[in-house]
């Protein structure tokens, strides 16, 4: 806005609040503003454009998002996972952190996007990553020998403004030069802390100009001595704690079983904390065997929860019809119904954007699943962990 128009708004704005602005005040303005306009200027000739800028004048006011693949997961988080910021997500073992990152990926690679995954526990399965849905052909992998490696690769793959998405897995891998080369009984007292608090402040201001993703996953520990609390915590000290604008928490809560036989998961994600949404949503959701996350069964979750299918008893029903004796024999019913499952996807998120933040651009559509007639969308645990579904979710903003 030009200084000369700026200072008619303040004048003007002056005299409607009740208060006439003399001749001095309006000059006063008039001079702080191209003052204000030189030295901005200035700052972009020396710094590059964007270095500063007026909050309303950012081009995107809204923060982008990625699909984390399960719906219910999105809506808990605001869209999905944000990009040009940094994501943690912890959790035991199998509880699901490299099946949702998988899912993440191709979630990306479908829109056309690059993702790399940074293996620093060289345990990527290939055949699992692809049944989920990963383009393995194109997908960027490193499987670095040292922390320092990793994150420097890292910051590489950031600041080329190449890549969408860039998975680490996990932290506690990240293990630091001066450990690997020192013996095997050797004290290293916090140098992978140090290593994780360097990288996050040389990482975390590029990733944020790039608008790339870093997906970090973390294992948990027991703190000894911890009468009162929680005795967990995570590796790499607590500067990802602090850089993370995204930290989840994901557990499995429940084993599903047909008979004898498991054949999936239900993991529970609470979003421990988010810059960008709401905190402290949790969701749940089906992780399949081999399949990944239920997509329909995600479906059938928030329809329920905003009542566009009905449950009585063991009983689901569409507008007064049974569709299916229990859920697993509902979710059936969708896949062999694509065309109603379709429609009922499209009234569940009508309804959802009428009492959610969320925008229907920022969810995933279901409805090429529908027709595919796949009950569970890769997304699935490659470590035999599952997702939480819609049951629990709170809808309302």
């Amino acid at each position: 806005m030009p200084a000369d128009s700026k200072a008619a708004s303040y004048v003007s704005a002056a005299a409607s609040s009740g208060g006439a602005a003399s001749p001095a005040d309006a000059r006063a303005a008039a001079e702080r503003d191209k003052a204000l306009g030189l030295v901005l200027n200035q700052i972009e000739r020396n710094f590059g454009k964007g270095s500063i800028m007026r909050l309303g004048d950012a081009s995107r006011m809204r923060v982008e998002t990625i699909s984390t693949g399960a719906l219910t997961l999105d809506l808990a988080l605001g869209g999905g996972y944000p990009k040009g910021r940094v994501v943690e997500v912890y959790g035991p073992e199998s509880s699901g952190k490299t099946t949702l990152t998988l899912h993440a990926i191709a979630e990306v690679q479908k829109r056309g996007g690059v993702a790399a995954f940074v293996d620093a526990e060289h345990a990527l399965d290939p055949v699992y990553a692809a049944s989920l849905g990963v383009d393995i052909e194109n997908l960027l992998v490193s499987q670095p020998d040292t922390g320092e490696m990793a994150l420097e690769i890292v910051d590489q793959l950031v600041r080329s403004a190449a890549v969408d998405i860039v998975v680490v897995d996990s932290v506690a891998a990240l293990t630091p030069r001066a450990e690997i080369e020192g013996e095997m009984g050797d004290l290293a007292v916090g140098s992978q802390a140090r290593l994780m608090s360097q990288a996050m402040r040389k990482i975390t201001g590029n990733i944020g100009k790039s608008g790339c993703t870093v997906i970090f996953l973390n294992q948990l520990r027991q703190k000894i001595g911890v009468t009162y609390g929680s005795p967990e915590t995570t590796t790499g000290g607590n500067a990802l704690k602090f850089y993370a604008s995204v930290r989840l928490d994901i557990r499995r809560i429940q084993t599903l079983k047909r008979g004898t036989e498991e054949y999936g998961i239900r993991a529970k994600v609470k979003v421990a904390k988010n810059k960008v949404a709401p905190p402290f949503r949790i969701a749940e959701f089906d992780i399949l065997f081999g399949r990944g996350i239920s997509t329909l069964g995600c479906l059938l979750d928030l329809a329920e929860e905003t009542a566009v299918v009905i449950r009585k008893g063991a009983w689901y029903s569409y507008e007064g019809d049974n569709i299916g004796q229990g859920r697993d024999n509902t979710i059936t019913w969708l896949e062999q119904n694509p065309d109603q499952a379709v429609e009922i996807e499209q009234r569940t998120r009508q309804k959802l954007k009428e009492g959610s933040e969320v925008t229907a651009n920022s969810l995933k559509p279901l409805a090429a699943a529908a027709k595919a007639a796949v009950v569970a969308q890769p997304v699935g645990a490659e470590d035999g962990s599952g997702t939480p579904a819609a049951g629990k979710l709170p809808v309302a903003g």
